[in-house]
């Protein structure tokens, strides 16, 4: 036997080892191949049902509104306080309570200035029937005109100085200015009062000023009478009405904003001078907006998108296959939980309004309505979270 037969005889078996092997992982590579386009088949021809919640898209019909923020304001209000400086005598009221105007709130001691002032009073007197005496001896050509005359001036300035005094003890009485609520009494009888402490705070409540701004390429929509609607964070629930009683004649020049005036009515004294409200001037006709809960709409960078549902034939037991297509929409005012829609959806349209994050364009999908999300124009909200 050569070296060539020789050499064949050691390759041999070496040959017959990797056919083996070529055969054992070429085997495994089709077989994973196969399992793979069989799990890809299945996977392809029976997609997941989605189970979305959906709702029909139809008119509102919305009053067109101009919305600021602004404060209440009394029409009426003032922080009583002291003319003149003495200690308290008496103090009449409680405070919270209402009073009419003149109510007498707070005695300053004013003896002092009573007596100077029943001084002043007699020295008039006197100075009257001097003046009274000598004028019948005037006509009688007994007196001088420049003595009667002298009479005079010390009667008219005598008499002024009892006017002045007699202010000065009314003063001291400190009333109400006009009818309104009282606040917080800061005094107390035996305290020293100087001038321009205060005594109490004064607010007439019924009724009360709302005050905002609004832009000035809002004027042409804004007359006296127009009616104001407006919320208060302490009554969530409820929307209070006022109208425009005045548009201030000037635009500020440095926010180009106009101050506007509107009075409400606040007979159970809810609404307070300084709170914040929300307002919303009601312009123009009502007009009809298609609209959709705020849920239904995807806001993207590229677009807003939202998810219309189809019926694309029926299965094996003649039930509709339903479908949801990806659509893009633009969207307009909002108000409450709902959305405008100006381009993309029509009336009728079904659309999906929860489960978008399961969806692609094409799913199939289940609608299930049991529980459906929030749709109002004017939501009721509420802080209470008790069952």
């Amino acid at each position: 036997m050569n070296i060539k037969e020789k050499l064949i005889e050691v390759k041999k078996p070496m040959i017959i080892m990797l056919t083996i092997l070529g055969i054992l992982f070429g085997t495994i590579f089709i077989y994973k191949g196969i399992v793979g386009w069989l799990i890809q088949r299945k996977f392809s021809t029976q997609e997941t049902i989605v189970s979305v919640t959906t709702t029909t898209v139809d008119d509102s019909s919305w009053q067109p509104q101009i919305k600021a923020v602004g404060n209440l304001r009394a029409i009426l209000g003032v922080n009583v306080t002291a003319q003149l400086a003495a200690m308290i005598q008496k103090v009449y009221f409680t405070g919270g309570s209402i009073v009419e105007e003149g109510t007498v709130l707070v005695q300053q001691n004013a003896d002092p200035n009573i007596g100077q002032l029943h001084s002043l009073e007699a020295n008039a007197k006197l100075a009257e029937i001097t003046y009274e005496r000598d004028l019948l001896q005037y006509k009688a050509k007994g007196i001088s005109k420049q003595q009667l005359d002298s009479d005079e001036q010390n009667l008219k300035s005598l008499q002024a100085q009892v006017a002045q005094q007699a202010a000065i003890v009314q003063q001291l009485t400190i009333t109400a200015p006009f009818t309104g609520q009282l606040g917080v009494s800061n005094v107390y009888p035996g305290q020293f009062l100087n001038p321009g402490d205060v005594v109490a705070t004064l607010q007439s409540l019924n009724p009360i000023y709302v005050d905002f701004y609004l832009p000035q390429n809002t004027l042409s929509q804004l007359k006296s009478g127009q009616v104001v609607n407006f919320t208060v964070d302490a009554y969530a629930n409820q929307t209070f009405t006022s109208k425009i009683t005045t548009i201030n004649p000037i635009v500020d020049k440095d926010s180009r904003n106009i101050k506007v005036e509107a009075t409400a009515s606040n007979a159970q004294h809810k609404l307070l001078p300084g709170m914040f409200v929300n307002v919303a001037v009601q312009v123009g006709s009502p007009q009809s907006y298609l609209t959709v809960p705020q849920a239904a709409i995807s806001f993207n960078p590229y677009g807003s998108i939202c998810y219309v549902v189809k019926e694309q034939g029926k299965d094996k037991n003649d039930k509709p296959i339903l479908i949801a297509n990806q659509v893009f929409v633009i969207t307009g005012e909002t108000r409450g939980d709902q959305i405008t829609i100006l381009q993309g959806l029509k009336k009728g349209d079904v659309i999906v309004t929860s489960g978008q994050l399961k969806l692609k364009n094409g799913s199939l999908i289940a609608i299930n309505n049991s529980k459906q999300l929030p749709d109002h124009a004017s939501p009721n909200l509420s802080n209470d979270h008790e069952e």
